[in-house]
């Protein structure tokens, strides 16, 4: 089901969706009663959802609906500056993820990277497990794809200097910024550095890390080229830009790339795990969380590879088992834990580190 006030919109979008022989569009609303009308007669699968409409907006209406009838919504939206924070919002009241709104260059170029990854989006939230993302987990195949190597270079060994500094390396896709949120919000202030590649649209990283640095002991911020990895920070790739670790002498920083979508992702979580690999090898901790597709399990295997120690989220406590299943088909992962078991597992009594 689409909801938009604009007509042209629900008709671009029905478009769009149409063009998938599997998918079809059970209604389309201009508002929220509307929405909710149609929904009496016939529960959709998914629900497309805009958030600034008029009678109701589409955050009460969300709220509302994850109370009433939990259903899979993805927010399709403009990103302007304006809407950032209200789209951070929706993910925190249950949305599956947030897109762009496709143009309509999108539509006709039946291959182009937008309208791929909108499809898979709205494929995700199909399969999601609302409710997981509904719990209250905190205290509170183109040509413009390439492979991770040929963003970070070919693996080779790499010769470091001994140091006992470690890294914790994080990626997640659809579901993943609760996912994220409840990690974060469990690490303590003097926590090993931590490098996210969380799968979102440019702009909306930086909001979701201001939202993120609030509330969570540890500092958090979108990352910048240069910055350093230190004790008690996390930095968030930036949306539409790839995030790789690098090493100088004992120090490790970051460096952000505007190279080609790898696995039609950019930030890629195959890249960032690949250079924290080569760069930090068995001083890392790599954890792949819930998200649609593969991206990221060949770099947890690089990892693993290199000496680091590697975590998969659970199946049960996923919203979607995409990203962490391939990594634990490839082998790549050392231990499966729930969402609640890994903050303790990466630091505190149970880490396999002493970091």
């Amino acid at each position: 089901m689409i909801i938009d006030d604009s007509a042209l919109v629900r008709q671009m979008l029905e478009k769009l969706l149409l063009t998938e022989p599997d998918f079809e569009v059970i209604g389309k609303a201009a508002n929220p009663y509307f929405a909710a009308e149609k929904i009496k007669k016939q529960i959709p699968d998914v629900i497309t959802l805009d958030v600034e409409m008029p009678r109701m907006d589409g955050l009460t209406f969300l709220k509302v609906l994850m109370k009433q009838k939990p259903i899979p919504v993805v927010v399709v939206s403009s990103l302007t500056k304006k809407g950032n924070i209200t789209a951070i919002k929706a993910l925190e009241l249950g949305a599956i993820d947030i897109v762009n709104k496709p143009n309509m260059r999108s539509i006709g170029d039946l291959q182009s990277i937008e309208r791929l990854k909108f499809i898979d989006i709205i494929r995700a939230a199909a399969h999601a497990n609302v409710y997981k993302s509904r719990e209250k987990l905190s205290t509170i195949k183109t040509n413009a794809s390439l492979s991770a190597d040929r963003v970070i270079g070919n693996r080779q060994s790499h010769s470091m200097l001994e140091t006992t500094n470690k890294i914790l390396a994080i990626g997640a896709s659809t579901g993943g910024t609760e996912a994220i949120h409840y990690v974060l919000k469990n690490l303590p202030y003097d926590c090993p550095p931590v490098a996210i590649v969380q799968h979102m649209p440019e702009h909306f990283t930086r909001s979701f890390a201001a939202r993120m640095n609030d509330v969570c002991e540890i500092t958090v911020k979108e990352a910048s080229n240069g910055d350093a990895l230190i004790r008690g920070q996390a930095l968030i790739a930036p949306g539409n830009k790839h995030m790789l670790v690098k090493r100088s002498g004992a120090r490790y920083y970051v460096e952000l790339d505007d190279g080609p979508l790898v696995n039609r992702h950019k930030p890629s979580v195959d890249v960032l795990f690949k250079s924290v690999a080569k760069y930090a090898g068995k001083n890392a901790i790599g954890v792949i969380m819930t998200g649609m597709g593969k991206d990221g399990a060949k770099g947890l295997l690089d990892m693993k590879e290199a000496g680091a120690f590697t975590i998969a989220q659970n199946k049960e406590s996923c919203v979607v088992y995409g990203m962490p299943q391939e990594a634990v088909k490839l082998g790549a992962v050392d231990k499966i834990l729930s969402l609640r078991q890994i903050p303790n597992n990466v630091v505190g009594r149970n880490s396999h580190y002493s970091i």
